[in-house]
């Protein structure tokens, strides 16, 4: 969650807890919150500084352990195998990153996560509910919080950094469960499990391919000078990863796309291209030119053809309307945030896909959503069904 006011009070270290006993608990409950503290700034992947736990614990009714993930002898193992564990479920809010650092960490999965913040879209509420809104208007309890920055990523965290880390979590398996109370007695809470499925698959590796797909104006770029742009890719990742810096620090997009058009084989010519600082020729100029060599020297591998959706039609627009009108008035009546059910570009996507007589991929049309929507709009694009107003409802007909 977002960092917080820099403290006041003498600092202490994080104890080691008994993640044994933690995982234990874990198991004998089926539950287990988790919230953690990062930083991100200046470093080439972001820092996982801090892991805040929270389980059942029988008579004492909750127990909250934070773990320091920096302490290189702590032995995280048996968080790692309750993590993975199917039978748990791990309770987040707004949890993907927090998802991802540890299962780099941890080097583990993450299973059956529960995440408040998408289980809350579901119960009527905001789809981007803050954390403290939900305690608030859920559990009706008020934290004191900061949206000031603080350093995470310092030792030993201080009195205040500590007490702000268990409020992330001490309210959070409650929240949970009422959330779930809630679902369950509106038929939701399969719908709302579903929609936290593909956070057990949340990462932040970087993938080099689509790094370089990114890159701004890289297909207009020849195939020979792709295949440069992919190696200066691998370079700068390699070099960024190496000093623990932003791979903009090391040379920027701009740069790159630059430097692989050009294709320099002297530090003069190097020294001609915007954007290549003097500091980078002094540091990095050579090692620079040698990836632009390597990659010169390489097979040439343009990028695959960048698959393009239909080309929008101004006709489309009074049938994108009127599909809007149609996913916002279900999503009314059925006290859902309407962001769960559609952005404009999945109406876009459908409405031209149907225009070409295909049904469009895209979550509007699966899962749940089909079943309370999908259905009914691509019956709606056929004539099958007609809108009309009464009063202030939208009928459908």
């Amino acid at each position: 969650m977002s960092p917080r006011a820099r403290p006041e009070r003498p600092a202490e270290d994080v104890r080691a807890p008994n993640l044994q006993e933690v995982a234990r608990a874990a198991r004998r409950s089926g539950r287990l919150a988790l919230d953690t503290e990062f930083m991100g700034e200046g470093r080439y992947r972001t820092l996982l500084c801090l892991i805040q736990l929270a389980v059942p614990d029988g008579a004492a009714g909750e127990r909250i352990e934070l773990v320091d993930p920096l302490r290189a002898e702590l032995d995280l193992a048996p968080l790692a195998r309750a993590l993975a564990d199917p039978e748990i479920c791990v309770v987040v809010h707004a949890g993907r990153q927090d998802v991802a650092l540890v299962k780099r960490r941890l080097g583990t999965e993450v299973r059956n996560v529960f995440d408040t913040q998408v289980a809350a879209g579901f119960a009527g509420m905001p789809a981007q509910a803050s954390y403290d809104t939900l305690l608030a208007q859920v559990l009706g309890v008020k934290v004191a919080k900061s949206a000031s920055f603080t350093r995470w990523d310092a030792r030993p965290l201080s009195a205040e950094q500590l007490a702000y880390a268990r409020e992330d979590v001490v309210h959070l398996l409650e929240l949970a469960a009422a959330l779930e109370d809630r679902l369950a007695e509106l038929g939701r809470l399969q719908w709302a499990r579903e929609e936290c499925e593909p956070l057990q698959e949340a990462g932040d590796e970087r993938d080099l391919e689509t790094v370089l797909a990114r890159l701004p104006r890289v297909r207009g770029l020849s195939p020979a000078s792709q295949t440069i742009a992919r190696e200066l890719v691998r370079w700068r990742e390699e070099l960024a990863a190496r000093q623990d810096r932003p791979v903009q620090g090391v040379l920027s997009d701009a740069a790159l796309v630059e430097v692989a058009k050009r294709k320099p084989t002297t530090a003069a010519k190097l020294e001609q291209i915007r954007g290549v600082s003097a500091s980078s020729l002094r540091g990095r100029g050579r090692e620079l030119l040698d990836a632009v060599h390597r990659g010169a020297e390489l097979p040439v591998r343009a990028l695959p053809e960048h698959a393009r959706p239909p080309a929008p039609d101004p006709e489309d627009a009074p049938l994108i309307a009127l599909a809007e009108a149609l996913v916002r008035g279900r999503a009314r009546e059925a006290h859902l945030a309407y962001e769960l059910l559609a952005a404009r570009a999945d109406l876009q996507a459908i409405v031209a896909a149907h225009r070409g007589g295909q049904e469009a991929d895209v979550r509007t049309l699966r899962g749940w959503r089909r079943e309370l929507v999908g259905a009914e709009l691509l019956e709606l694009l056929d004539g099958g069904i007609s809108l009309s107003v009464e009063g202030s409802r939208l009928r459908v007909r």
